[in-house]
């Protein structure tokens, strides 16, 4: 069975969460759907106009925190319920999903087949069908600050190697950065490498704990599903989010070495 989470922050009910969860209640294997509001106001009672099932409904958690948490403080939440239940697969993703219920279920049947397997991300692509590359790389602050704030032509040949297209992207990739948009988790490995770091409000918290993944299990770019992703990109349209993203990747960078980071530089020679 596999339990699934998805933070809201000031949630589209009608545009995105209630077609999602709709969609994510058609899977098979699904035990339990975690909608984790960091919002400041509850909003949990658009969850009642769903038409389903009393049995369905039951399979749905709305949790609200009562303040904006972070996104893997909050995801945390659902995960430690995976842990404790001992349910062996947790789907994090985003609301701006667009996903077949079909292909999460084989998604899982395939981590279930194959246990060196502790994180999956299939290919995704935006609302104009054309391909996010969301598989990387661990990032140097030049991959990161540079994509951001020099010229294009300046970092294209870098920025080309740091998003794996230097690699044959049809076939599947053991890559040490997968997003946090879609990350299939193995509960056991990430319990194993300790979950969210909670220092990062959000941004660099899908880098640091797939490379914490990395270490022990496959953290395996997977194009054999295709999913949809809005990828509004906050970050480049609004100046509180953009000093929020400098904040948590100068956290990174703390944490994991700015310029020395031995083991960036052996999980990057893929």
């Amino acid at each position: 069975m596999l339990n699934i989470s998805i933070v809201l922050y000031h949630p589209k009910w009608e545009e995105e969460v209630l077609p999602l969860v709709r969609e994510v209640l058609r899977v098979k294997n699904l035990r339990a759907i975690y909608l984790l509001d960091n919002s400041e106001e509850a909003t949990g009672e658009a969850v009642s106009q769903l038409p389903v099932k009393d049995n369905q409904l039951s399979k749905i958690h709305y949790l609200f925190n009562g303040a904006n948490l972070g996104y893997g403080k909050a995801h945390n939440i659902a995960l430690r319920e995976s842990a404790f239940e001992r349910t062996p697969v947790h789907l994090v993703m985003n609301s701006d999903i667009r996903v077949a219920a079909e292909d999460i279920d084989a998604m899982y049947d395939f981590m279930m087949a194959h246990p060196p397997v502790g994180q999956l991300m299939p290919r995704v692509v935006g609302l104009n069908s054309q391909q996010q590359f969301l598989a990387k790389r661990l990032p140097s602050p030049l991959d990161v600050f540079g994509r951001r704030f020099l010229p294009e032509k300046m970092i294209a040949k870098r920025n080309k190697r740091y998003e794996l297209r230097d690699l044959d992207l049809s076939r599947p990739v053991n890559a040490p950065y997968l997003s946090g948009c879609f990350m299939m988790l193995r509960t056991e490995a990430a319990v194993e490498a300790g979950l969210f770091d909670e220092r990062f409000f959000m941004y660099p918290e899908d880098i640091d704990l797939t490379r914490r993944i990395h270490r022990n299990f496959l953290t395996l770019y997977y194009p054999q599903w295709t999913i949809v992703h809005a990828h509004a990109r906050d970050s480049y349209k609004n100046k509180h989010m953009l000093r929020i993203h400098i904040q948590n990747m100068c956290r990174y960078f703390n944490k994991w070495g700015w310029f020395f980071d031995s083991e960036r530089q052996a999980f990057n020679n893929l």
